[in-house]
């Protein structure tokens, strides 16, 4: 394909990972231009700080105007599905559509002060403790309950390389508790709206069949997995996104 006209599929990774968690997916995805960035914090963008989302927002803004990007597609997971939906809510020009996977859309305002200090308590591990020690705890986390013990463990080695300083800045800037609920701007969008959901991750599942109740025009994918469903359906996430950007046509 690779028309001008056509919009760029940028992808957004999550906390601890980089750009090439994309790359199984990426490489599935037949006529589709794309896009995988590292976040701030991560990657090659390790020495990139932002201290907010609207922060984040302006550097995506501006990351995107010098690759030339005109008109594109957002698709974020987790951590990234945050920065991407609280983006979309911005209105930048050019955003054609809204992907998410397993992402939260916000807590209610008395839930986000316990939320802070969670990530405040993960946060200060990242900064202070051996990287392997707290991803060792980190993968025990109930989000990644369907994981077996070797899955931890390769989690544990792909995530080695990060800097829990930076991690730790990211986690503080962009907690879930600083996030605003966007469950009414999802529900009053008329931008084009998917969400996959892995039926194992029982926690987003659920949030997910929420956000279809309550946002009917938002096209609901649950699929087969767990939290990290681009690392573990590869060929069915790069089917379902195939099938949303064909239909933008």
């Amino acid at each position: 394909m690779n028309r001008t006209h056509e919009p760029t599929l940028v992808m957004l990774h999550g906390l601890l990972g980089d750009r090439h968690d994309w790359a199984r997916v990426a490489e599935r995805l037949e006529g589709i231009s794309h896009l995988a960035l590292d976040l701030p914090g991560h990657g090659d963008n390790r020495a990139v700080q932002v201290g907010s989302f609207e922060a984040f927002h302006e550097w995506l803004s501006a990351t995107l105007s010098d690759r030339g990007i005109v008109r594109y597609c957002l698709l974020g997971y987790s951590l990234g599905g945050r920065l991407a939906l609280y983006h979309a809510s911005r209105q930048p020009p050019g955003l054609a559509a809204l992907w998410l996977e397993n992402a939260h859309p916000g807590l209610p305002t008395e839930q986000r002060p316990d939320r802070i200090a969670h990530d405040e308590r993960w946060a200060a591990r990242f900064a202070q403790e051996p990287l392997q020690e707290v991803l060792a705890d980190w993968y025990r986390q109930p989000v990644f309950a369907d994981l077996g013990a070797a899955q931890r463990r390769r989690q544990r080695d792909r995530r080695r390389h990060n800097s829990g300083q930076a991690v730790a800045r990211m986690l503080r800037a962009t907690s879930l508790g600083c996030q605003p609920s966007l469950w009414q701007w999802l529900a009053d969008t008329s931008l084009p709206v998917g969400y996959l959901s892995g039926l194992q991750d029982a926690k987003f599942h659920a949030l997910a069949n929420r956000l279809a109740a309550t946002a009917p025009h938002i096209h609901h994918a649950p699929l087969e997995g767990g939290h990290n469903l681009h690392s573990e359906q590869p060929d069915k996430v790069a089917r379902q996104l195939d099938a949303w950007y064909r239909a933008l046509r």
